[in-house]
């Protein structure tokens, strides 16, 4: 079988020409071995192995087809023939035709064994078609040779443009580059066949972005063409790329691609201050790390190639500003290093300076990368408070010092220019027992009232200085006062103590220990000396030993107690301390009389009842009744004796109230008045004494002494001393008048719910005025109503 094909070219010739070549010389076992094959059988195989040897006429000729593709005509395109030299041209063999796109895009004559394209081919979709042919016996179908296979190769024609499958490319090349630098790689993919002509060869060529950059026509690799590029002039370059087959030739098929190019930022550009002078002022009581002003260099670089750092190099105010970058701004922040006075220096000058700290050295031909420029702050002066010296006070006092004694002088001043007059005071939160006072023009502190350690050992007080004339400048200082301890109080019993003695006791047997406390605080600590008291010192039947370490024994001194001989004994004890001066006291022992078992458990302390011998008969009963009867009589007719001798306080009607003189010995200002003072205690003096009841007006403001006391003149100490002790016994004097007590009246007068009480214009008027409301008015209207309130005749009070 041998199979034609009709050539369009040269290369079709060629082919036809390999498959006659192969014709003559492949053999059965070529046929077999092609993959297309059906498997033989054994016997098969047998004859295989004798005809290796021998050269057998092939039967199949198969060779490959070439069809163009693309083929655009209206007629099935013409592939080739297939043919067997079994047939005789009466149409007996049939040919088949099985594989890749058999009855769908390629067809045969079963008859003359043509083969036809019936769609449209294309290369770069598909390239080849691997088929199989078989010849058949028409009348028995039985195959007439053996299977072949064959394969049709689609030829390419230039029918695909050069394409930038990556494009738009994006690229970037530091600026200043030399030229020739490499920026990209750009390739253009064409899918025609590269094997075959010029279809697939590509040249690049750059249609836009000269004469900045270039590109290599066989690689498509993009390099700088002019040196010198600089970002800051220019930044951003759109180059276009063409990709053309054929090699370039006229007729070939172009594509293009856009590069955006970006020159990357280098340090090239040094900084530079756009003002060599600067002027910037700062109050004087800015803290410190108060910003002060802000300082720019300008870099015309980015990124960290403008990064920048501040210093100051010269000046004199090195010691008292700092200056700190922003690293977001890359800003020099001018701050407060020191606390300013504008007494002490009103300007400053500074050297800024402000370079890059990355460099790179093939540039460093265009700097120097840094620049400095002058800054001067001028300190604005402000109304400052006072300022005390020193700025803390530490005062260790004496619990028994006088009152008035000057403990500390407190020293301020005013740091302004004027030097205004300072006045003292104290904050009262800090002193909320006013055991202090200081003086308002000298800062003498002194003490107001006694100090006492046990209660309060340390004092903790703010003393304020006010400029006289800026009140609301005002300073503080913190005075702390430690009061030391003397030796004021006595040592006492721990605790209160109870002994118990049996009857059984024997001489020298403890019943009681006994220790003591002090409210004292000796440096060399307490020590304790015990004795029996003087009136109790030849004591018939206890004893003390002091054991010499704050305790002391209380022992027996003879044996034979007896309940009923006495059953308590009272032993006074004398406890002294070592201070200086030595204090003591003296604490009394109950000791109980008990009796005990054998084993000393006490068993019972109370005294046993004696029977009376002789026992009271009746009639002493009945004497002692009617007497208690007697008494109780005389008193009752004591009691109503007294009640008919009071006078009633109810005015008859006919009587002219307008000359009854009514005495008030206290001035009233209703509930007000009596959160004054008592005034019981000025009718009864010796209740008062029993009953005491602290004063509730307000007590006088020992800062207000020196308000009324002119600024020129300066009180003596003693004086001070004087009034202050006045003062405080004033204060503590819970029954003298209250002179400086303002009262509040409410309850009299115009606007008044009772408006006026007086009678002084009731002649004026001819009707009878009622009074009968007074009685309304509660208890402390009574002695009105019962004297101007209407009664029955009875004398029955309404």
């Amino acid at each position: 079988m041998w199979a034609s094909g009709r050539m369009s070219n040269a290369k079709n010739l060629l082919g036809l020409g390999m498959s006659l070549y192969f014709w003559g010389l492949l053999d059965l076992t070529t046929t077999v071995l092609s993959g297309s094959a059906r498997p033989l059988t054994e016997g098969q195989e047998d004859n295989l192995s004798d005809k290796l040897h021998q050269r057998m006429k092939r039967s199949w000729v198969w060779n490959q087809f070439f069809v163009l593709e693309e083929y655009t005509g209206t007629d099935p395109l013409y592939v080739g023939k297939l043919h067997s030299d079994m047939d005789r041209g009466d149409g007996s063999i049939k040919y088949i035709l099985s594989g890749e796109g058999a009855g769908i895009v390629f067809t045969i004559d079963d008859t003359t064994g043509d083969i036809h394209a019936i769609q449209r081919l294309d290369r770069e979709e598909r390239s080849q078609y691997t088929l199989r042919a078989q010849a058949l016996d028409r009348r028995t179908g039985r195959p007439m040779e053996p299977e072949s296979e064959f394969i049709i190769k689609i030829q390419d024609i230039n029918d695909n443009e050069p394409k930038f499958l990556d494009g738009p490319y994006v690229a970037s090349v530091p600026e200043m580059s030399p030229v020739g630098t490499s920026v990209i790689q750009v390739t253009a993919t064409d899918a025609d066949d590269p094997t075959y002509g010029n279809s697939a060869r590509v040249v690049y060529s750059i249609l836009q972005g000269q004469p900045y950059f270039s590109v290599d026509s066989r690689t498509g690799l993009i390099r700088t063409a002019l040196m010198n590029m600089d970002r800051e002039a220019k930044e951003y370059y759109e180059v276009i790329i063409q990709a053309k087959d054929m090699g370039g030739q006229l007729g070939g098929l172009a594509g293009t691609t856009t590069v955006n190019i970006t020159l990357s930022d280098v340090n090239d550009n040094p900084p530079r201050f756009p003002q060599k002078h600067y002027q910037m002022s700062v109050l004087e009581s800015a803290p410190v790390s108060s910003t002060v002003g802000r300082v720019v260099a300008k870099d015309l670089d980015e990124g960290i190639n403008a990064e920048m750092k501040y210093s100051l190099v010269d000046g004199d105010g090195l010691d008292v500003f700092d200056i700190n970058t922003d690293p977001n701004y890359q800003v020099g922040i001018i701050t407060v290093r020191k606390p300013l006075s504008f007494e002490s220096k009103k300007s400053y000058t500074l050297k800024v300076e402000g370079a890059n700290p990355h460099l790179e050295m093939r540039f460093l031909n265009l700097g120097p990368f840094r620049d400095t420029t002058t800054v001067h702050i001028t300190v604005e002066d402000v109304d400052e408070p006072p300022v005390f010296e020193p700025s803390f006070y530490f005062v260790e006092v004496p619990e028994d010092v006088e009152i008035g004694t000057t403990i500390q002088t407190i020293i301020a001043k005013d740091p302004d220019v004027t030097n205004n007059s300072i006045r003292y005071s104290i904050d009262r939160s800090s002193d909320p027992g006013r055991f202090f006072y200081v003086d308002i023009t000298s800062g003498a502190l002194m003490t107001a009232r006694p100090l006492d350690r046990e209660d309060v050992s340390w004092h903790n007080i703010t003393v304020l200085a006010m400029e006289l004339n800026n009140p609301s400048q005002v300073g503080s200082v913190s005075v702390t006062v430690k009061v030391l301890d003397v030796n004021d109080n006595a040592p006492e019993f721990a605790r209160f103590y109870e002994a118990f003695v049996c009857e059984n006791a024997k001489a020298g047997q403890l019943i009681q220990t006994v220790s003591a406390i002090d409210r004292d605080d000796p440096q060399d600590g307490q020590h304790f000396y015990y004795s029996l008291a003087p009136e109790a010192a030849n004591n018939p039947n206890f004893t003390l030993r002091d054991n010499q370490d704050n305790t002391a024994w209380i022992l027996t001194r003879r044996s034979g107690f007896r309940q009923h001989e006495q059953n308590t004994f009272y032993l006074p004890i004398l406890i002294s301390d070592n201070g200086r001066p030595v204090l003591s006291s003296t604490g009394t022992l109950t000791v109980h009389v008990c009796s005990c078992d054998d084993d000393g458990m006490v068993m019972s302390c109370n005294a046993e009842a004696y029977v009376l011998p002789v026992s009271l008969s009746r009639g002493a009963l009945i004497a002692i009744l009617a007497c208690i009867f007697v008494l109780l009589v005389l008193v009752l007719l004591i009691l109503s004796m007294r009640r008919q001798r009071k006078q009633p306080y109810i005015i008859d009607e006919e009587e002219n109230i307008h000359e009854n003189i009514v005495r008030y010995d206290d001035e009233g200002g209703g509930e007000e008045d009596t959160e004054a003072f008592d005034i019981a205690a000025m009718w009864n003096p010796r209740e008062a004494q029993l009953v005491v009841k602290n004063r509730q007006d307000m007590l006088p403001e020992i800062e207000s002494l020196s308000r009324y006391v002119p600024q020129a003149c300066v009180m003596d100490n003693n004086v001070h001393n004087y009034v202050l002790a006045k003062l405080y016994e004033a204060d503590m004097d819970l029954w003298a008048p209250p002179f400086d007590s303002l009262q509040t009246y409410m309850f009299e007068g115009n606007g008044s719910v009772a408006e006026s009480l007086s009678s002084l214009q009731s002649v004026t008027t001819d009707s009878d005025q009622s009074y009968d409301y007074l009685t309304d008015w509660g208890p402390r209207f009574k002695k009105l109503a019962e004297m101007y309130g209407a009664t029955d005749s009875s004398g029955a009070l309404w």
